[in-house]
């Protein structure tokens, strides 16, 4: 049994069953059990431990470098809410993770502690962390795009200089229709700069504050993942201050399962049985050029990570 698979001892507190037949009573008790996670007051000023995971090891002697996984995240958090396919690739299969911060927000004087809170939140999940400007990048908006603005143009080289010289397997990037206009200028951005780099590798669309009507990949994370993930967003404490969503993360990753189980099996077919699950949508570029969606597919934690079969290798 893989040890992120879910623990088969229920969470307590939260009935796996209430009968059909339940007493309006008995269903008012059930979704107190919900209401009170959600009410709890925000904790401010934990500092986060280091993450008790431990990556696959690269066999000894390989002479290759682990393959390398960027995650160009529009703000910091965005690595935490969409992290589940890159932690369960590092854990499970040894692969590098870096999270790209894109940009680390529009409001200038909390900058410098986002940067902090975003460090601790990648400390939490193993990843990687880097900034590609002294102070993230400005305008990432589709109308910067349109534009072809000078400051849009060099931000588009210095991306198209990152994928040349780290030659990624896997970039996570916002799907074209991610709901606000940061998370759409990334996506504009990167696919510009794959253009430019004309590398081959695998784009993983993400989807946070819009869905998108095709994913192509569900990847299920068991409790201590999924608590995990929740642990890191926790770190980043001026945004949850403002708006407790790390305690609502479980719920919408729940709802990716509903949603992504049938969008992938097909009308009518059954889910896969599992609780907490992220959504993509994996397509395959050569040369920077699209070629294609990856096969359907949904990963259960019960086992490692394949990532030739994942990836189409």
């Amino acid at each position: 049994m893989n040890a992120n698979a879910p623990s088969p001892v229920p969470t307590p507190g939260f009935p796996t069953t209430v009968s059909p037949a339940a007493s309006q009573a008995e269903w008012e008790s059930w979704m107190a059990s919900w209401y009170a996670v959600l009410r709890q007051p925000v904790r401010t000023g934990v500092s986060p431990l280091a993450s008790e995971s431990t990556p696959a090891s690269v066999p000894a002697g390989s002479g290759t470098k682990p393959p390398h996984v960027l995650v160009f995240a529009p703000h910091p958090d965005d690595e935490c809410i969409v992290g589940a396919l890159p932690l369960r690739l590092r854990q499970e299969a040894g692969w590098r993770v870096t999270n790209i911060a894109v940009t680390l927000g529009s409001r200038q004087d909390r900058r410098a502690e986002r940067w902090k809170e975003l460090g601790a939140a990648c400390d939490v999940l193993g990843f990687d962390l880097r900034l590609l400007a002294a102070d993230g990048f400005e305008q990432v908006k589709p109308e910067a795009a349109d534009a072809r603005t000078p400051l849009w143009q060099q931000q588009v080289r210095l991306v198209a200089e990152l994928l040349v010289a780290e030659k990624p397997a896997l970039i996570l990037v916002p799907h074209a229709g991610d709901g606000i206009p940061t998370h759409i200028g990334v996506h504009l951005l990167v696919s510009e700069a794959l253009a430019q780099a004309k590398i081959s590798t695998v784009f993983a669309h993400t989807e946070f504050w819009a869905t998108q009507p095709s994913p192509t990949t569900l990847v299920e994370t068991g409790q201590r993942d999924t608590a995990l993930l929740v642990r890191a967003l926790a770190c980043h404490h001026g945004e949850i201050a403002r708006n407790p969503y790390h305690l609502r993360l479980p719920a919408w990753m729940a709802d990716n399962v509903r949603r992504g189980g049938e969008l992938l099996a097909g009308p009518g077919e059954a889910p896969p049985d599992f609780a907490f699950g992220t959504l993509y949508r994996l397509t395959r570029w050569v040369d920077g050029v699209p070629a294609g969606e990856l096969p359907n597919t949904h990963w259960c934690c019960d086992a490692a990570l394949d990532p030739d079969a994942l990836l189409g290798g």
